[in-house]
């Protein structure tokens, strides 16, 4: 059974229970008030009656001498009855003999009628009947006093009462019913838009669609929107996963292009050293020994190059597989000074065509930052060597300032420079931009690798770079506290 019809069930009974309760409750005290009318006529008879029963102290026998006309509607719908025991006879008063019928007498021992009102049939008409036992002297009971009042009219009241508490009642649970069943199907319709957004996600179909509402902000409201934030997160996690399924894709299919370049060029040299110094082969080309020397001592230095580019490759992704992980190094306090003044020495030594320049790095005196002296020396090198391969003429500088508790590292160049489209993405992985692939060395992994080691050192990136003009990158590092060195 669905939720509609379970509510309109409830609705229904509730309404059934409480229209029985209430109809009930009026029909008691209509019944009640009427037939205690009744009994106050009945009363006001007894009394008139009761003075005109003449009982022989003697004998025990007795008579009934009163003789009464009908006065009013009321009085004349009253009838009396005497039942003498001991003649076995009734005596009627007028009003029972104009009707021409007898009062039944109770089937009991007499000794054991008491007064009592009860309702009987005569003649298939309803009767309202008071029964009083006449006692003589010695407590013998020698007759019954039976007084009787037609309640036809009542009792027809009170069915047509009980006629329109039940038709009234069930024409009402009925139209409750279909209201009930109406409001409970507007009431859960938005559910069902729920149900449809939750058959969309299971059959994998568009999350960016929502489910409109615009009903009042209660159970329903709420619960609508609940799931269009379930979903808006749900889009957002997806479109995240397609993109992580997307990089690393691109990812994989980078690295098997980088580094099928040097296994390639390692296995076409160790084919011709095979065949250099293969004795049986007929390939053998036919060279002098100071040839053939020259010749392997090429091939060896290309394998010793292109497995020296396999190792770093193999190095960088590494490190980048330990940050998809959430793996991290571990960090002390870093005096910056020495740090990098001997990467500026050390940086001289790189292969460059343009002309190294050291600024001003006095500023770094005294400053302290939380990180990893390797990892720093490492991401000063990568900008420092993506610097100088960039830049085929002009020059390189390295100088450092500080600004608001950081302290930026400037490493500069006037090479190649970039498009600003292309600043976002180079930080990505394996990614280089146009002008650059093919013209220089690299794998595109270095930029990537150094924004994680400043990350993990809660520092940043500024880049500044215009094309054929140059580029410009500040490593931005928080300082932990600024004591001059001595």
């Amino acid at each position: 059974m669905s939720i509609r019809l379970r509510l309109t069930a409830w609705y229904s009974a509730i309404l059934a229970v409480t229209l029985i309760i209430f109809g009930s409750a009026i029909y008691g005290v209509i019944y009640f008030n009427t037939y205690n009318e009744v009994e106050k006529r009945i009363s006001q008879q007894l009394k008139k009656i009761e003075p005109s029963i003449i009982v022989d102290i003697g004998t025990g026998a007795f008579d009934f001498t009163f003789k009464r006309g009908p006065s009013n509607i009321q009085e004349s719908q009253i009838f009396a009855q005497i039942h003498d025991y001991y003649k076995g006879v009734n005596i009627p008063d007028q009003n029972l003999k104009g009707l021409g019928i007898e009062i039944p007498i109770p089937s009991v021992d007499p000794e054991k009628i008491i007064k009592s009102i009860s309702h009987i049939q005569i003649q298939g008409k309803p009767f309202f009947v008071y029964h009083e036992p006449i006692i003589a002297e010695g407590g013998a009971v020698i007759g019954l006093l039976q007084i009787a009042a037609y309640t036809g009219s009542e009792q027809n009241l009170l069915n047509g009462l009980q006629s329109i508490l039940v038709m009234g009642s069930a024409i009402m649970i009925i139209i409750a019913s279909s209201l009930g069943l109406f409001l409970a199907h507007k009431s859960i319709r938005p559910i069902g838009k729920v149900i449809e957004a939750a058959n969309r996600i299971q059959k994998g179909a568009d999350l960016s669609l929502r489910i409109e509402y615009n009903g009042p902000q209660d159970e329903i409201g709420q619960l609508i929107g609940t799931v269009n934030n379930m979903l808006s997160r749900m889009n957002g996690f997806y479109k995240e996963l397609e993109d992580a399924y997307a990089a690393q894709r691109r990812f994989v299919s980078d690295a098997s292009h980088e580094l099928r370049t040097p296994l390639t060029t390692i296995r076409g040299n160790v084919d011709l050293l095979q065949k250099v110094w293969d004795e049986e082969s007929g390939d053998r080309p036919n060279m002098d020994e100071g040839t053939l020397r020259l010749m392997s001592n090429e091939a060896l230095s290309d394998i010793a190059d292109e497995a020296k580019r396999m190792s770093q490759l193999v190095s960088d992704m590494l490190s980048l597989a330990r940050a998809d992980t959430g793996q991290t190094f571990e960090k002390s306090p870093v005096p910056l000074e020495p740090l990098v003044q001997e990467v500026a020495r050390r940086a001289q030594f790189l292969p460059h065509q343009a002309e190294w320049i050291i600024g001003n790095l006095s500023t770094l005196n005294g400053v302290y930052v939380l990180g990893n002296k390797d990892y720093l020396q490492q991401v000063l090198f990568i900008f420092i060597e993506n610097a100088f391969k960039y830049t085929p003429n002009g020059q390189v500088s390295l100088d450092a300032f500080r600004y608001q508790g950081q302290i930026g590292i400037r490493i500069a160049d006037t090479g190649i420079g970039m498009d600003k489209e292309d600043v976002p993405l180079i930080f990505e992985r394996f990614y280089r931009a146009d002008q650059s692939r093919g013209v220089t060395e690299g794998i595109g992994l270095g930029l990537s690798i150094a924004k994680w080691i400043i990350d993990e050192m809660n520092g940043s990136v500024e880049v500044v770079t215009k094309l054929n003009e140059g580029s410009t990158f500040i490593i931005w590092l928080p300082m932990i506290f600024n004591v001059p060195l001595e």
